[in-house]
């Protein structure tokens, strides 16, 4: 019988190409989870996931879904995507799922972390997972343009794709800042996010804290609906997809 099946995982995203299948690599995080389940259900298996993270980009906590008709229990196919993944993917749990659940369309809130260093130079074994800015940041002036940027906006001005047609409104709940001796940590709480929003987020925040912009230039950064008027894109390394929040639940 064919059942739905919910996991968690965690991956260290450096040398993938991003979470969607693409026809052009094998390098991408649902390619590979989906050639295992091939492999164990000896038939083609899709698998879904709660967002699609760019290349270069970690996740901590993804949550993803798929259909298959397996003898196996949750723990033992969690147990044979560990043996057979690579070893900078890890699932995390796998479960049971009522049969409508999507990981995507069930998501309410998302969590996305970006770390940035201030200091003069990152720590060796985590310089692929945070970024180097090597540049002290104005936190105080970053917390008021951030202000500027919660509730219900068209968020146009933080989407790289130029030719979207689908409505860019989107909900951010809260954006937050901790501070941990020379690191940054930055992290925003939404409904969801549009392609490369984070890290563009994170770049015009960027250029707040060094001065070069003021805060309430969010504003008409926001009104402008246009690309050019907002940030630079920040790059990769530093952005972690933490949390993916559903209906009466906490991951």
């Amino acid at each position: 019988m064919i059942k739905n099946y919910r996991m968690v995982l965690e991956y260290d995203g450096s040398r993938y190409d991003g979470w969607q299948k693409q026809g052009n690599t094998e390098q991408t995080i649902q390619g590979k989870i989906e050639h295992v389940l091939e492999r164990m259900a000896g038939q083609a298996v899709e698998v879904h996931g709660s967002g699609r993270t760019d290349a270069g980009v970690h996740a901590l906590a993804q949550v993803a879904n798929f259909h298959a008709d397996v003898k196996l229990t949750a723990g033992e196919i969690r147990e044979y995507l560990n043996q057979y993944l690579p070893d900078d993917i890890r699932v995390k749990t796998v479960e049971p799922a009522e049969t409508r659940f999507h990981s995507r369309l069930y998501a309410q809130e998302k969590t996305y972390l970006y770390q940035i260093e201030m200091g003069e130079k990152k720590q060796v074994f985590e310089r692929k997972y945070i970024y180097g800015l090597f540049k002290a940041l104005d936190v105080k002036a970053m917390e008021r343009a951030a202000s500027f940027l919660t509730g219900e906006q068209d968020f146009k001005s933080f989407c790289s794709n130029r030719k979207m047609k689908k409505s860019t409104v989107r909900v951010l709940n809260r954006i937050e800042f901790e501070q941990q001796g020379s690191r940054l940590l930055i992290r925003y709480t939404g409904n969801g996010f549009l392609y490369n929003m984070v890290r563009i987020l994170t770049g015009t925040l960027i250029e707040v804290g060094l001065r070069q912009r003021k805060a309430e230039e969010m504003k008409e950064i926001l009104e402008a609906k246009d690309r050019n008027r907002a940030g630079f894109t920040a790059p990769p390394e530093g952005l972690f997809l933490e949390q993916v929040y559903y209906k009466g639940e906490r991951l």
